[in-house]
C-alpha cells in the first residue's frame, strides 16, 4: 500500500509534519510507502476557474501541480496534513484542493471513476493553535469535499489543538501514542 502525505503547511518540522512522521513510521513498519508532498516550496497557482479541465479532466495550468496529480492517482491512501488558519485550511492546501476542480470534472462531468474499486481513502491530520468549540469544523468539511473530487473515500481526522510553536506536539506523549494508534488503525483498515 502506498500513502501520500500532503504536507499542507509553510512551517518545516510544524506539529502536523511531526505527527505525519510518526505515523509513517508505523506504516513503513507494516510494510507500506510512504511519499511526502511538501506544497509550500513547490510553485502553485491557483484555480483559474476557466473550464479547461471540463471536457478532459485534466488541468491547464502548467505548473508544479502536474507531478502531485500523478502522485495522488498512485496513492491508496492520502493524507492532507494541515494547520488552521482563520479556522480553515491553510492556503496552500485550499490550492491544492481547488485544483482538484480536474479530478472533479473527471469524476462528475466526464463520469469516469478512477480505480473505485481499490478501496481508496483520504484522511485529514490538523492542527490548531487555539482550542475553539469548531475550531476544525470548516477543515473537515472541505477536506471531505476535495477527497471526494479525487475519487477517495472520507477515512477520517485526527485532530489536535492547542499547539502553536513548532513542535509543541512532542511535549505531549499522549498526543504521540494517539498518533500511532491512528496510523496502526489505517494500516489494519479500521478508518
Amino acid at each position: 500500500m502506498k500513502m501520500l502525505m500532503v504536507l499542507g503547511s509553510p512551517r518545516k518540522d510544524g506539529n502536523g509534519e511531526v505527527i505525519a512522521r510518526i505515523m509513517a513510521e508505523v506504516l513503513e513498519k507494516g510494510g507500506w510507502t510512504v511519499d511526502y508532498v511538501r506544497l509550500n516550496s513547490l510553485k502553485l497557482r491557483p484555480c483559474q476557474g476557466c473550464g479547461g479541465c471540463d471536457k478532459t479532466g485534466v488541468c491547464v495550468v502548467k505548473d508544479d501541480m502536474g507531478p502531485i496529480y500523478e502522485k495522488v492517482d498512485e496513492a491508496d491512501r492520502v493524507m492532507m496534513v494541515s494547520p488552521v488558519y482563520f479556522y480553515s485550511l491553510s492556503a496552500q492546501c485550499k490550492i491544492f484542493g481547488d485544483r482538484m476542480q480536474a479530478r472533479w470534472a473527471r469524476r462528475y462531468l466526464l463520469k469516469e471513476r478512477f480505480r473505485q474499486n481499490d478501496q481508496r481513502k483520504g484522511y485529514l491530520l490538523s492542527t490548531a493553535a487555539t482550542r475553539g468549540k469548531k475550531i476544525f469544523d470548516c477543515s473537515i468539511l472541505t477536506a471531505r469535499y476535495i477527497f471526494d473530487a479525487m475519487d477517495l473515500e472520507y477515512g477520517g481526522e485526527f485532530l489536535v489543538k492547542g499547539v502553536d510553536e513548532r513542535k509543541a506536539v512532542m511535549q505531549s506523549p499522549e498526543e504521540m501514542e494517539r498518533a500511532r494508534q491512528f496510523a496502526a488503525d489505517i494500516l489494519e483498515g479500521r478508518v
